[in-house]
C-alpha cells in the first residue's frame, strides 16, 4: 500500500531551479501550432519577473542554469526532471530535440549560477558561475541537483519517454499523463523511482500535457479548466484515486496552470496568471481568501505552449550548506583546490 505522504508539508519549498531563455527560442523552440511570433526582451523580461517573485518576493534561493542557443526550449526546465522530497528522476522527454538537455554539454567556465537570498538587501545577491574540479563536459540539470544533494536517478530506457509537464504530485499521489511526449514505460519507471507514492496514468488528448489543464492550487486542491477534455481527465483521476480531492474550476484551461507554495513565514501562496489576460479565471483565483495570490505573466511564452509550472523546479532541502563548495570574500562560489 503506497504512503499517503505528509499533505502537512504539502508545498513546501527552499529551493528553485531556473534557466535563462536562449534567444533561439523565437524562431526554433517547439510548439503546437503556428502563431504569434515571440518578442523576446519582453520573454526575457517577464521571465526576470517570474524569478524574481520566486527569489526577491518568496525568499527561495534560486539556482539559474546558463542559456544554450542549441536548445531553444531549455527555459522549459520542468520537463526534464521530476524531484520529490530528497530524490531527483532526471526524465527522458518525448520531444527527440529536447534530449539533448541531458546529454553532456561542453561549457566553458560556467555551467551554473547559484543566487541565495540576501537577508540584508531587498534583491538576492547573484554569485559568479561555480567551476567543477576537472569536469568540462557536464550534464547541467544533473549536476545542478547533485549540487543540492539530492539522490538523482536518470531515466535511461530508450523506450520511456517522460515529460515532467505530465506528472502532477498532490502531496498524496502521483498523476501522469499518457500525451505525445509520455508514454507508459515512462509512467512505469517514475513509479519505481518514487515508490513510496501511488502512481496512476491518465489520458491526455487535446493538450501537450496534463499540466495544460491542471495544477495543485493548494493542498487537497486541484485546480482544473472547463474544457470537456479537463473535465473528462479529472474525472478518471477521481475514478482512480482512493482519495477525494476538492476541485476549483477556472474557464481557460491554460489558466489552471498555477504554482502553490506554502512559505513558513508566509503562509499559503499561488502564483497564477494575470487577471489582464484571463479576468475570468482570475476572479476564480479571488475566491481562495486564505491565499497569497500573486498574478505572473508568461504570455510570451505561452506562444510556445509555455505556462507557470514549465519554468521552475521546486526543491525543499532545509539547512542545505553546498559541502563541496566555499565562498571566497568576493561572495564567488568555486571548489577547494
Amino acid at each position: 500500500m503506497a504512503s499517503l505522504g505528509h499533505p502537512a508539508a504539502f508545498g513546501r519549498a527552499t529551493h528553485a531551479v531556473v534557466r535563462a531563455l536562449p534567444e533561439s527560442l523565437c524562431q526554433h523552440a517547439l510548439r503546437r501550432a503556428k502563431g504569434d511570433e515571440v518578442d523576446f526582451a519582453r520573454a526575457e523580461r517577464q521571465h526576470q519577473l517570474y524569478v524574481g517573485v520566486l527569489g526577491s518576493k518568496l525568499g527561495l534561493q534560486v539556482v539559474t542554469l546558463p542559456a544554450d542557443e542549441s536548445l531553444p526550449d531549455c527555459v522549459f526546465v520542468e520537463d526534464v526532471a521530476v524531484v520529490c522530497e530528497e530524490t531527483a528522476l532526471i526524465t527522458r522527454p518525448g520531444a527527440p530535440s529536447r534530449r539533448k538537455e541531458m546529454q553532456n554539454l561542453g561549457i566553458q567556465r560556467a555551467n551554473c549560477i547559484f543566487i541565495e537570498k540576501n537577508p540584508r538587501a531587498s534583491r538576492p545577491i547573484q554569485f559568479k558561475p561555480m567551476l567543477f574540479k576537472g569536469q568540462w563536459q557536464v550534464d547541467m540539470m544533473k549536476e545542478a541537483l547533485e549540487k543540492l544533494q539530492l539522490n538523482v536517478i536518470e531515466m535511461k530506457d530508450e523506450n520511456a519517454t517522460l515529460d515532467g509537464g505530465d506528472v502532477l504530485f498532490t502531496g498524496r499521489e502521483f498523476f501522469v499523463g499518457l500525451s505525445k511526449r509520455t508514454n507508459q514505460r515512462g509512467a512505469e519507471i517514475l513509479a519505481d523511482a518514487f515508490k513510496d507514492y501511488a502512481v496512476s496514468t491518465v489520458p491526455v488528448t487535446d493538450a501537450l500535457h496534463l499540466k495544460s489543464f491542471c495544477s495543485m492550487a493548494g493542498p487537497n486542491l486541484i485546480a482544473i479548466g472547463s474544457s470537456e477534455s479537463a473535465q473528462k481527465a479529472l474525472k478518471i483521476m477521481q475514478q482512480m484515486s482512493d482519495h477525494r480531492y476538492d476541485k476549483l474550476t477556472v474557464p481557460d484551461d491554460v489558466a489552471a496552470n498555477c504554482i502553490y507554495l506554502n512559505i513558513p513565514s508566509k503562509g499559503h501562496i499561488l502564483l497564477h496568471l494575470t487577471p489582464e489576460e484571463y479576468p475570468e479565471s482570475a476572479k476564480v483565483y479571488e475566491k481562495l481568501k486564505d491565499h497569497m495570490l500573486i498574478p505572473v505573466s508568461v504570455s510570451e511564452l505561452e506562444k510556445v505552449d509555455g505556462l507557470l509550472t514549465c519554468c521552475s523546479i521546486l526543491i525543499n532541502k532545509k539547512n542545505l550548506i553546498p559541502h563541496s563548495c566555499v565562498t571566497n570574500e568576493a561572495g564567488f562560489f568555486g571548489l577547494p583546490a
